[in-house]
């Protein structure tokens, strides 16, 4: 299977059976659930869509993960992806608290892992993240109407937007102008950390890494 952009055949799959009938498919890997009892005031049902889109969309930070992960399980440890998918683990731990507060269950284990692979080489695996991160950022502007009145989640998901456009974007970026991979990430205060400034540091590019399968 070929991963062409962000999206895959696989991805809309696993996200059908995990939004089916506008909510959470129950999946064999369970649910989570909390009390509820964090909320200030009851979820509209736009505000909820929205929380669950942010972890369980094509755009979002289980389909992030997995992508990652499975470039990691292809080329090895290499950077960025080794510490943005740190990072995209921090996005998903905030968003299930979220979730938890406000008692809206949704699917405790990523329904993408496994079900996608990673492109040919890694330079056109950067380039296709660029991509998805830019696809990330939009969907935050799409979400953030949907959650006025909650400053919790208004908060979490503006500094998830910026830890992508400001910290992960520029990163696949510079992957990309590089071969696909980079030497070493400085993550700093803000990289891939909620409520962060961005990357503080300098990413330092691979050099003479084709980043091709086989290698």
């Amino acid at each position: 299977m070929r991963i062409e952009g962000l999206r895959t055949k696989a991805v809309l799959g696993i996200l059908a059976l995990a939004l089916a009938g506008g909510g959470v498919a129950v999946l064999a890997s369970g649910y989570g659930m909390g009390s509820g009892l964090g909320g200030t005031q009851p979820l509209t049902e736009a505000a909820k869509q929205a929380l669950l889109t942010a972890l369980t969309g094509p755009e979002g930070e289980y389909a992030a993960y997995a992508m990652y992960t499975a470039v990691i399980n292809e080329y090895g440890e290499v950077e960025p992806y080794l510490t943005i998918r740190e990072a995209e683990a921090r996005h998903i731990q905030a968003l299930q608290r979220l979730l938890d507060r406000y008692g809206v269950e949704y699917p405790v284990e990523n329904p993408y892992l496994g079900q996608v692979t990673a492109p040919e080489s890694l330079e056109e695996a950067a380039r296709a993240w660029a991509e998805g991160e830019i696809a990330n950022v939009a969907m935050y502007d799409r979400l953030l109407e949907a959650v006025e009145g909650y400053p919790d989640i208004t908060r979490v998901f503006q500094n998830l937007r910026r830890a992508s456009l400001e910290a992960h974007l520029p990163a696949f970026q510079a992957a990309a102008e590089s071969g696909g991979g980079l030497t070493q990430v400085h993550a700093g205060e803000g990289m891939g950390h909620p409520g962060g400034r961005g990357p503080q540091g300098r990413a330092f590019p691979v050099q003479g890494c084709s980043g091709h399968r086989g290698r």
